[in-house]
């Protein structure tokens, strides 16, 4: 007889006295292993694992971000941060005359690397113009010299259409008013039941446009939505969540937002893949609101198991983590949606 199979067969107050005894003896050694940071890390390497796969995800990610700067490529994230950073120095209040001399040379190196890789992209028009009014902009040193002769070996002519910094009274006038902004939130709830009607692609896409207008840490965009648009596909999926019993077999659409640690050369950024996925997933469901489609974001936590089987189903490498589910279709009008009590302004907002 296992040992499960004995507890099950304990009477009920025998089980609650073994339980408050495991819960006590676990409150115990949290209160004893979190004195100091050295007991934390002492605690998470002999008592509990579950930061196993953050840990070596991260040192693979860094690894990973390694083989792309070494690689004759283009380093997505690296050339992408860079050119962020560039802006940020172009619209400095006042401008320094000269500035980020210490990453520009192997900025410039990025930029020559995706260009001789012959394909045009929107980011590559992004760095080539940015860049373009950074030499414009900045005085001569030795080695805001040595950058500008190279990039001047792979710049591109000027596209009327340019993508630079612009003034903020360049932005179009908002037509959306408060009122009808809150009519959207109210509407944003979490469906869990559907019509048996497929989304189409299209749609998604749509949607994901809108996503990707979301903020994102020095614009890295550390993320993609690996879409299961197929009922079968998505309840495989959304079953490997381990709080969706009872309703995966209605979804007729899974998205799995998954961000790439890979983007990062150092562990002190491991958390913004969390950041800005979670940004792009709620202007993702707010789209999709706004599209007709309900969504339901469904929590991903941490749990070895259901890792290694999402990862398996999406073919993700160890260095993607799952940051979560959503769940997306068109809603039963006579679905059931939870009341879910929010908190008020008061209770969230600490004046300072």
């Amino acid at each position: 007889m296992s040992l499960k199979s004995l507890v099950r067969i304990l009477p009920e107050p025998v089980k609650d006295v073994l339980k408050a005894a495991r819960d006590n003896t676990r409150l115990g050694m949290v209160r004893m292993f979190s004195s100091n940071g050295f007991m934390a890390s002492l605690y998470y390497c002999l008592i509990s694992r579950e930061f196993d796969r953050e840990h070596r995800a991260v040192l693979l990610g860094r690894l990973q971000f390694a083989r792309l700067m070494q690689s004759k490529g283009e380093n997505d994230a690296f050339l992408r941060r860079n050119v962020h950073r560039l802006e940020k120095g172009l619209i400095m209040r006042p401008r320094r005359s000269t500035f980020a001399e210490d990453y520009i040379g192997p900025t410039v190196r990025c930029f020559a690397d995706a260009t001789h890789a012959g394909v045009v992209t929107g980011q590559q028009r992004w760095a080539n113009d940015v860049l373009t009014d950074y030499f414009s902009a900045v005085q001569s040193t030795p080695r805001i010299d040595s950058a500008r002769r190279e990039f001047s070996g792979t710049q591109r002519a000027d596209d009327p259409n340019r993508c630079v910094p612009y003034p903020h009274s360049d932005l179009p006038e908002c037509p959306v008013s408060y009122e009808q902004l809150m009519v959207l939130f109210r509407r944003r709830r979490s469906v869990r039941w559907y019509q048996d009607k497929p989304v189409s692609n299209e749609l998604i896409e749509q949607a994901v446009r809108a996503a990707t207008l979301a903020p994102s840490a020095c614009n890295r965009q550390p993320f993609r939505f690996y879409v299961s648009n197929d009922a079968a596909k998505a309840a495989d999926i959304a079953q490997c969540a381990g709080g969706t019993g009872g309703f995966h077999d209605n979804l007729p659409c899974v998205i799995a937002v998954v961000g790439d640690l890979g983007a990062y050369p150092e562990a002190r950024d491991r958390h913004v893949i969390y950041i800005d996925g979670s940004l792009a997933a709620m202007q993702l469901m707010l789209a999709f609101e706004s599209l007709g489609l309900s969504t339901c974001p469904i929590n991903w936590p941490d749990i070895e198991e259901a890792e290694r089987r999402l990862a398996k189903k999406l073919e993700l490498a160890y260095h993607e983590r799952t940051v979560m589910l959503l769940a997306v279709g068109y809603a039963d009008p006579t679905g059931g949606i939870p009341f879910s009590d929010k908190k008020t302004e008061q209770d969230l907002i600490v004046f300072k």
